[in-house]
């Protein structure tokens, strides 16, 4: 849904191969903390264990994707995607199909994996409140529609209608096995009701930002961000009711130049102690079924992965074939 320009596309092409060398690769992620424990998780790593550098550059554009594969200039190799997104570009002819002789999908959480991609991490959308701020905060999707029992600002994701559709459907009492085919209708009509409470986060730092000083004192959020601001001492309360997981695949652009570097960037990546690591760094679950057993079980058992009870997964599949249309309808009504 995030959109460039074809001549911002080739500007980047070749400023990127101004300073990429043989011996490296480039990862393309999403900046921040998480690009930093990939970082140190798998691209040290990779570079330790092979000697191919690996060059960070982000954030990820799809239309910035798109524009380097039609032109034939592609300087990405590696790149962290939304799983719908994921989806839909390995059907657009936009991704190379990975060697899975390299990449050992065997002990991969099978959810997030394609013919194009694996997962990179996965994550769910959790509501966070900052309790010091608030007399009560929401634990249900519910809550966070009620203005009259929980007054004031609230937010959620701006760049993505993946889990805010679903979070309002949830909320006007949809059961969760009955989510899809998503009733937009329905679920604008919800949206409509707390419009003008609404404060969009654009990316998890600010998202972070507005919890922490209480612009918005509760929302919708990643639930790595929760957990990275209860570690700096704030007092955050996450509930997981109706928890709705997504998921970061890897991905390697059709054409890039460092193919097979990426494939065997990408097969460490989803390694289990490179999962592991980036899990305790992040708060994100590991996509590797092995991991969990490698990570301290206090650290392990606050992942998403421990919190099924209740827990929602928003269809890939579905966001894949809709997510055009919905953009454009998601965008509109913000804007109006």
């Amino acid at each position: 849904m995030r959109k460039t320009t074809f001549l911002a596309a080739l500007t980047a092409a070749v400023s990127l191969a101004g300073v990429a060398h043989a011996e490296d690769m480039v990862f393309t992620s999403w900046g921040g903390t998480t690009q930093d424990a990939q970082k140190a998780a798998w691209a040290d790593k990779f570079t330790a264990e092979t000697g191919t550098n690996v060059l960070m550059d982000g954030p990820t554009d799809y239309g910035k994707l798109k524009a380097m594969v039609e032109a034939s200039g592609v300087t990405w190799d590696a790149v962290d995607v939304e799983g719908d997104y994921a989806v839909q570009a390995g059907k657009q002819g936009l991704l190379e199909p990975l060697d899975f002789t390299v990449i050992d999908k065997s002990k991969l959480d099978p959810r997030f994996v394609t013919d194009h991609s694996v997962g990179s991490f996965y994550y769910s959308f959790v509501i966070g409140c900052n309790a010091d701020a608030v007399s009560a905060c929401p634990k249900a999707w519910a809550d966070l529609f009620d203005t009259a029992n929980f007054p004031g600002k609230r937010t959620f994701y701006k760049w993505s209608a993946p889990g805010v559709i679903e979070a309002a459907l949830l909320a006007d009492g949809v059961a969760p096995d009955k989510l899809y085919p998503l009733d937009l209708d329905r679920a604008f009509k919800k949206l409509d009701t707390i419009k003008g409470d609404i404060i969009w986060w654009s990316g998890g730092a600010q998202s972070q930002q507005l919890l922490a000083s209480a612009e918005a004192p509760f929302g919708s959020f990643w639930n790595g961000r929760l957990t990275a601001l209860a570690a700096d001492g704030l007092t955050i309360e996450t509930s997981w009711d109706n928890n709705i997981t997504a998921a970061d695949s890897l991905v390697v652009p059709k054409g890039a130049k460092n193919k097979d570097a990426a494939m065997k960037f990408i097969a460490l990546a989803t390694s289990a102690q490179a999962q592991a690591d980036m899990a305790a760094a992040t708060g994100y679950a590991p996509t590797n079924l092995d991991s969990p057993a490698l990570m301290d079980p206090e650290v392990a058992k606050t992942l998403p992965d421990q919190q099924k009870a209740s827990q929602v997964n928003a269809d890939m599949n579905y966001w894949a074939e809709h997510r055009d249309e919905i953009g454009t309808r998601w965008y509109a009504w913000q804007a109006q």
